[in-house]
């Protein structure tokens, strides 16, 4: 259950927040050319393989970070965790994200809540210029290669380029007439499209997408961890 206890302040930041990653998807259209090889739902699940141990790696580091074992991040682990990364950002950009991140309102990152958080970060911060290194697990270049071509889907679920994804689209791309063999049931598209529109709204930020995306990839060893 997400968490509605959101003050007004709060609310107006994640707004800003929201509007800002939109205007970083339609730029990213220039930089993430992958999202045109993309044709399918098929040829999306033929890379949650590789997307799957890529999460693993990521949940890895979220290991070595929570030290009492207790299956949350808080905020002096997150920078102590960010530093080793080398993503500069300022302290109150990152609280921000770990507020918007922390969807049930616990005051504690969860392991997919963290891999949501770590690919904002990814997509609004920039590298530190004082540090090219690798971190002791997990450093830009293996962020870059996790998260880059989920970007990638989001962009080829974006047929308008307008940063959010919204119903019609959605239906109208996994149902592409120029690969029959591949089309989606629609009762199918509609109910991967509702995993990913909390309010109802009909559309759909790429924080929403990725929420929902994890689950279709599946982290399947997250529930051992989490009962260890």
């Amino acid at each position: 259950m997400f968490c509605c206890c959101v003050n007004s302040e709060n609310k107006k930041k994640y707004a800003e927040l929201d509007a800002k990653l939109a205007q970083k998807m339609v730029e990213s259209r220039r930089n993430y050319p992958g999202h045109r090889r993309l044709k399918s739902m098929d040829s999306i699940i033929m890379s949650f393989p590789k997307l799957r141990e890529g999460l693993r790696n990521i949940r890895s580091v979220f290991e070595s970070y929570d030290n009492d074992r207790n299956g949350t991040i808080d905020m002096k682990e997150l920078k102590k965790c960010l530093e080793e990364l080398t993503l500069s950002l300022s302290e109150e950009e990152v609280k921000g994200l770990y507020g918007w991140c922390d969807v049930d309102g616990s005051k504690g990152i969860q392991l997919n809540e963290f891999i949501v958080l770590l690919c904002l970060i990814y997509l609004l911060a920039k590298p530190s210029s004082e540090s090219n290194a690798e971190s002791r697990e997990i450093g830009p270049k293996l962020v870059e290669s996790i998260f880059d071509p989920i970007v990638e889907v989001f962009l080829f679920l974006d047929k308008d380029g307008k940063g959010k994804l919204n119903k019609a689209g959605v239906i109208k791309t996994l149902n592409s007439e120029d690969y029959p063999l591949e089309r989606s049931p629609s009762h199918v598209t509609n109910m991967r499209f509702e995993e990913m529109d909390w309010g109802r709204k009909g559309k759909v930020g790429f924080r929403e997408f990725l929420f929902a995306f994890m689950s279709w990839v599946g982290l399947d060893d997250a529930d051992d961890y989490m009962s260890s």
